[in-house]
């Protein structure tokens, strides 16, 4: 069965609305699909209603930011409650987050003689979809380009947007403790993205993986997209030793970025594949790993 347990759409950061994120993966032969936009529900339900349609086995999904270590995790949960308090109270949460930071940003932008950035970063994601979640820094790097204060991502990124700079907005996420628990109060299966992006030593990974272990994670992405060979073994490595799941995804946000629906390097054949815990006779609990 082909796989993918990691993509977005325009519920938060992706140039595609989630029907069509669907239509484009079953296209590529994807069979199983997450849609794991960050931090936010809001597409779900019109991707099922595609996938209904299509025959694509659908599992609720959501990428979720949190802090380990000082740096900013992101988790994955699959196949959860989607109705359930705590994850509700906790995506409400930090959906006023994103906006409070998204206002941030425009005020430093404009701070430097770039005024308009909040709406213009609007107008860029509603061209791409209507979504009540706050413009992220994709849309703000569009506005730069699009108003001439930037050539082109890359340079708004590198400028303005990027790691420590002046659009570099730290949120107040949850720890990565209270994320877990929020997902396991959803029965949720738990996965740790994309370990190897972070900008960690290899011992510092392994007590990320070890701490998201003990707060209650079940499984490592051992593959993210087109991620080098050398990561993908290193991170198997950590899966092996710590007993966990592997998930597997493309993290794909927009046609001819870092990957493609369905696109990942193969996932080492000794590994146990998370998908096949997607059952009700396998859902976990919220008291047992």
């Amino acid at each position: 069965m082909k796989v993918d347990l990691h993509c977005h759409s325009t519920a938060s950061d992706g140039v595609l609305a989630p029907a069509v994120v669907v239509a484009r993966a079953h296209e590529r032969g994807v069979q199983m699909l997450a849609l794991t936009d960050h931090d936010t529900l809001e597409g779900l339900a019109e991707a099922r209603r595609a996938a209904t349609e299509l025959g694509l086995q659908l599992i609720n999904g959501i990428e979720l930011s949190c802090t380990w270590g000082g740096a900013t995790i992101h988790v994955l949960g699959y196949a959860f409650a989607a109705d359930a308090p705590a994850l509700q109270q906790a995506i409400g949460e930090l959906h006023q987050g994103r906006w409070l930071r998204a206002e941030e940003i425009a005020r430093r932008l404009a701070a430097k003689g770039m005024p308009g950035a909040l709406e213009g970063a609007r107008a860029v994601q509603q061209a791409l979809g209507d979504s009540g979640n706050a413009p992220a820094r994709p849309h703000f790097a569009e506005f730069l380009v699009r108003a001439g204060h930037v050539r082109d991502h890359a340079e708004a990124f590198r400028k303005w947007l990027g790691s420590g700079k002046l659009g570099d907005v730290k949120q107040h996420w949850p720890t990565l403790e209270q994320t877990v628990g929020t997902l396991r109060e959803a029965r949720a299966w738990i996965s740790l993205a994309h370990p190897w992006q972070y900008d960690f030593t290899r011992s510092k990974r392994r007590r990320l993986v070890a701490d998201f272990i003990a707060a209650g994670g079940h499984a490592l992405e051992v593959v993210n997209g087109l991620q080098p060979a050398e990561q993908v073994g290193g991170l198997a490595i950590l899966a092996r030793e710590f007993g966990m799941l592997a998930s597997v995804g493309s993290d794909f946000h927009a046609p001819g970025d870092w990957s493609e629906l369905g696109m990942y390097r193969p996932l080492p054949e000794d590994l146990p594949p998370l998908w096949e815990r997607f059952s009700d006779v396998h859902r976990p609990t919220s008291t047992a790993p």
